[in-house]
């Protein structure tokens, strides 16, 4: 079977197991049990997870996202990190995971878009910062062979029913809606078909609130 690696914000906490039971059957598929946070806090655990989860050094396939906690703005001071730092994180990172897992493809996801208009306290997000974190990363590793897969365009406008909050979709919906378009990205790169998943039969991974984070 395929061995694929999940690595991520909240955001992948939402589709993990989705893509996972998809794949049951045809793919192993792996994921931390917690926040991937911060690019800098993923670039430091990595080898961690590996080591502490026993993921394949042969792995097929990672797909990895972060940026939605280097946007964040506490206070109404500027993002959490410099667009400098996310830079070398996001560059830093991929050549870690070649390091790690010198077989598999790679594929950065682009952080989501939010719903500004929810953010009352005081953390807030902005879509334009979003935008250039993105351009910023999708930069980085643009001499690269890592795979793209634009998660901000595919969440620019997106079912209401798939949302938990202004930034999640840790509904059953949510998950089918970002867990298909992971699947639709990393199935063909691999030769490989997702099985149908039945929401009524579906239950997300049980994260914490405390575990997925803001």
């Amino acid at each position: 079977m395929k061995k694929i690696i999940l690595i991520g914000d909240s955001i992948r906490m939402g589709y993990d197991k989705y893509v996972k039971d998809a794949l049951a059957g045809t793919a192993e598929v792996y994921y931390p049990e917690e926040n991937c946070r911060f690019a800098q806090y993923t670039l430091r655990y990595l080898h961690d997870w590996k080591k502490r989860l026993e993921w394949p050094e042969n792995a097929d396939l990672v797909h990895w996202n972060a940026g939605l906690w280097d946007v964040a703005e506490i206070y109404g001071d500027e993002p959490m990190s410099s667009l400098a730092h996310y830079a070398d994180m996001v560059r830093r990172i991929d050549a870690r995971i070649r390091l790690l897992f010198p077989k598999a493809k790679i594929v950065f996801a682009t952080s989501t878009a939010i719903r500004e208009e929810g953010y009352t306290g005081i953390f807030k997000r902005h879509n334009a910062v979003i935008e250039r974190f993105n351009a910023t990363a999708l930069n980085v590793l643009a001499d690269t062979d890592t795979v793209i897969n634009d998660l901000y365009a595919h969440t620019v406008s997106v079912p209401t029913e798939c949302c938990s909050d202004m930034t999640h979709y840790n509904t059953p919906e949510g998950a089918a809606y970002m867990g298909n378009r992971v699947l639709s990205v990393i199935c063909p790169l691999l030769n490989i078909s997702a099985s149908e998943i039945k929401l009524e039969n579906f239950t997300l991974e049980n994260y914490s609130a405390d575990n997925i984070g803001f």
